[in-house]
């Protein structure tokens, strides 16, 4: 353990494309195996990297990390003895912990997730998917483009198989420009992720169309009903770079809008 260091464990975290937490030690009272300032990681399933305390704090932590990582956002805990806790959150606020623990001290810590960019997840190789991923690069998403897409960049590239490859979450988005070449089978691929919000560059008819052939053919209505066509937000676009700026216009105000819901629903639980 000398050899430890907790900032080289996060860095190697954050080259993967893993959730984790950080958690930090804010505040000790009476006899605590870890001490203020120390921090350990927490990974989605559980290990915890580095130390904060005995058995009773590692629960907690545990517990506490699952839920940032559901909502983004951070929280802050605190775990004391059994017998001094009266209600779940102290009068301040800060969500408490049960703990059975001999040394008898209270720990303070916060617990901060760490989220990767979400993805912007491109099928096509079309003047617009290009120009789509250039904008969405500067935009801070990471960008999954078609593999056959011809287009400088440091993109990640799959194909219509391999695209269950990229384990798309519903906090990705998935915009289908393919316009023309391959349509039907880029959609299908495309509303078969878990992304929550899925977008084609197409007429509303040209869109309903390929949908009611998929349906068809077996394809679950609930997954056609996230589609969203024509992708973007009107403003009046002509050019492929007018166009994708209001395809990512309208991804922004997704992502943002789904921030807001989901802090508002926290304010509720609270």
């Amino acid at each position: 353990m000398g050899s430890f260091d907790i900032f080289d464990t996060i860095e190697q975290l954050r080259k993967t494309d893993e959730a984790f937490c950080v958690a930090t030690v804010l505040r000790t009272a009476d006899a605590t195996s870890a001490k203020a300032g120390a921090k350990a990681a927490i990974t989605r399933d559980g290990r915890i990297l580095g130390h904060l305390g005995g058995a009773c704090v590692q629960r907690a932590v545990r517990a506490s990390a699952q839920e940032a990582l559901s909502s983004g956002a951070p929280r802050m805990i605190r775990v004391k003895p059994s017998d001094k806790v009266v209600n779940m959150t102290d009068p301040d606020g800060v969500q408490t912990f049960k703990s059975g623990c001999p040394s008898g001290g209270t720990v303070d810590l916060l617990v901060e997730p760490y989220q990767h960019a979400p993805r912007l997840v491109i099928f096509g190789e079309s003047l617009i998917a290009k120009a789509l991923a250039a904008h969405g690069a500067l935009s801070g998403f990471r960008v999954c483009i078609s593999e056959s897409a011809e287009i400088e960049g440091d993109f990640q590239r799959f194909t219509q198989e391999s695209i269950g490859q990229l384990g798309v979450e519903a906090r990705d988005y998935v915009v289908v420009a393919s316009q023309g070449r391959g349509d039907a089978a880029a959609l299908k691929a495309a509303l078969q992720t878990d992304a929550l919000r899925v977008s084609m560059v197409a007429s509303r008819q040209k869109a309903d169309t390929l949908m009611t052939k998929l349906i068809a053919q077996g394809l679950d209505p609930v997954r056609a009903g996230r589609l969203k066509s024509p992708a973007g937000l009107d403003i009046h676009a002509i050019d492929p770079h007018e166009i994708a700026l209001s395809i990512l216009a309208e991804i922004v105000l997704w992502r943002n809008s789904d921030k807001t819901t989901e802090a508002s629903d926290d304010e509720k639980r609270a």
